[in-house]
């Protein structure tokens, strides 16, 4: 009886320690009663802990660990020419069917009149802007094909590949602008 009583003394002592004990009976057994959250408080408990840990993560390394590589630009640019050189053969193709539908007229004479009338700055602006993707993407895809047969995968044939698809790609657009 004395050890309840001094555990009932500490509990009226402590009350925010001791807050669970539901009874201390005569033979020193301590129940507690546990916390019950409901699902919702786990919930946000949970939700509020994911929160706090992703302020602390880090940015994405990429732009300040890795160096950009001449391999990075030319992927993307072979992707961007290859969906720019599709995407616009295929809407030039729907103009051209579409056109007598819409009252245009759309052959290859207009063509030809329209290109010849036009300027020869803007002719060679235009004939540029058509040519340099075409040539790139052919060009870089003849490389992938390298690739592909198990050529030229070594760092300084890659890079060397990469720096001749570049040239190429300035020559051929040249020549075909100035044609």
């Amino acid at each position: 009886m004395l050890a309840t009583r001094s555990v009932l003394k500490t509990v009226a002592q402590n009350p925010v320690v001791f807050r669970n004990i539901t009874s201390v009976p005569a033979f020193g057994v301590r129940h507690f009663n546990a916390t019950r959250k409901t699902q919702e408080q786990c919930a946000a408990a949970e939700s509020e802990l994911l929160r706090q840990q992703r302020k602390l993560r880090p940015v994405s390394p990429h732009l300040t660990i890795y160096q950009p590589q001449i391999t990075w630009y030319l992927s993307g640019a072979h992707r961007i020419t290859g969906v720019a050189v599709g995407g616009a053969f295929y809407l030039s193709a729907l103009a051209y069917l579409a056109a007598p539908a819409l009252g245009y007229t759309v052959d290859t004479a207009s063509i030809v009149s329209a290109a010849a009338a036009a300027p020869f700055a803007a002719k060679v602006v235009a004939k540029t802007t058509l040519a340099a993707p075409f040539v790139f993407h052919s060009l870089n895809g003849v490389r992938h094909l390298l690739w592909d047969i198990g050529k030229c995968l070594d760092i300084k044939s890659v890079y060397t590949s990469g720096y001749a698809v570049l040239a190429g790609t300035a020559a051929g657009s040249l020549y075909l602008a100035l044609m």
